[in-house]
């Protein structure tokens, strides 16, 4: 195995310590930061985002400390293509997405590494809390939750191939988020108390809707608030306002609380209905990826998660075709969503995923 190591380092504590450590292990690294988008032209400031001046030079910082060349590369124009576009289309059609997991489906280990192979490196390296183990019995690479499981981000990792897993290195998957700013304090990092990143990156305090007027330029008509027998409540101002299992902001006078039950794009409608309208227990999921496996042949008993801050439940999933899985819940749970990721998992690893679509 060579030992060239591009360590992708966003200016957060996290990956400055994946550097640190993979440093320590003898590797010949260089910095990296991926410019993704201006942050100054969408408002945003240093402690929600990754992207910033202020990031940069964190990151420069950091690499100079460590004795390691580092570049910034441009990746804008994929950035918005693949991940903005994305989630632009998403909401317009009535889904809710998750772009964190586009862009590390798309840019960080896509065209990231398609760049680190042109430039030979050997391994990228990021400071994703998450772990890899090759399996010798099945010759495949796994991908396992972090140690942390406050921390882990195997969820947001479930599309990565069996190539880009065997390129990738996580070397904070065996520690404590304290032990990583222990660690970067006793480095003299001067990102060690830094704040973490929060939220989606380009989207300013959460105004998903705000954000898409503006950078698309087009209004969203208002339509009609219905019951499930299409009885007409009220009043919505454009469906990207919305998302399923949503009760503030409806402006919808009513005796019992009402939630967003379904998003009819086609039709400019939003269906609300009680909170006990919200849980089911069968969906599907498309644009799949498996990792544990070439293919699940029979049915089988797995732990399933339908976003990111939920524990996995256990589940029944089958494979239909190429691309689909049928996923069936032993319990009904709340908003399942069109648009967010279905993780599957066995244990300590992750089977799979996709998103989920009906």
């Amino acid at each position: 195995m060579g030992n060239r190591a591009m360590i992708a380092m966003s200016g957060g504590v996290d990956s400055s310590v994946a550097a640190f450590l993979i440093k320590e292990q003898g590797f010949d690294a260089t910095g990296i930061t991926l410019k993704l988008f201006d942050n100054e032209d969408i408002g945003m400031s240093r402690e929600k985002t990754c992207c910033s001046l202020e990031d940069i030079e964190d990151a420069r910082s950091v690499a100079s400390r460590l004795g390691m060349p580092y570049y910034v590369l441009n990746f804008m124009d994929q950035f918005r293509h693949e991940v903005i576009q994305r989630f632009i289309d998403s909401y317009m059609s009535g889904q809710t997405p998750n772009p964190c997991i586009d862009c590390n489906r798309f840019i960080k280990f896509d065209q990231l590494l398609s760049r680190a192979v042109q430039l030979e490196f050997d391994k990228i390296v990021t400071g994703h809390y998450a772990g890899i183990e090759y399996d010798k019995a099945s010759g495949r690479y796994l991908l396992k939750k972090a140690v942390d499981k406050t921390k882990d981000q195997s969820y947001v990792l479930y599309s990565l191939t069996q190539q880009q897993l065997s390129m990738t290195l996580f070397p904070l998957g065996s520690l404590k988020k304290s032990e990583v700013r222990n660690i970067a304090k006793a480095n003299g990092f001067v990102n060690a108390h830094k704040h973490d990143s929060q939220d989606i990156c380009f989207v300013r305090d959460k105004d998903y809707a705000s954000f898409i007027k503006q950078y698309t330029g087009t209004s969203f008509e208002p339509g009609d608030f219905v019951d499930k027998d299409d009885n007409i409540l009220g009043t919505h101002y454009g469906i990207i306002r919305y998302t399923i299992g949503q009760r503030k902001g409806l402006g919808i006078t009513s005796a019992d609380p009402l939630y967003v039950c379904k998003i009819l794009p086609h039709e400019n409608k939003i269906v609300l209905g009680a909170e006990q309208d919200l849980y089911s227990k069968s969906f599907r999921a498309n644009q799949i990826n498996l990792i544990s496996c070439d293919r699940i042949d029979s049915p089988i008993k797995v732990k399933a998660k339908i976003r990111y801050g939920q524990q996995e439940q256990p589940a029944k999933v089958e494979q239909l075709d190429d691309d689909t899985l049928s996923i069936e819940f032993d319990t009904p749970q709340r908003a399942i969503t069109n648009g967010q990721s279905v993780v599957l998992y066995d244990g300590p690893y992750v089977i799979g995923g996709g998103i989920i679509s009906s």
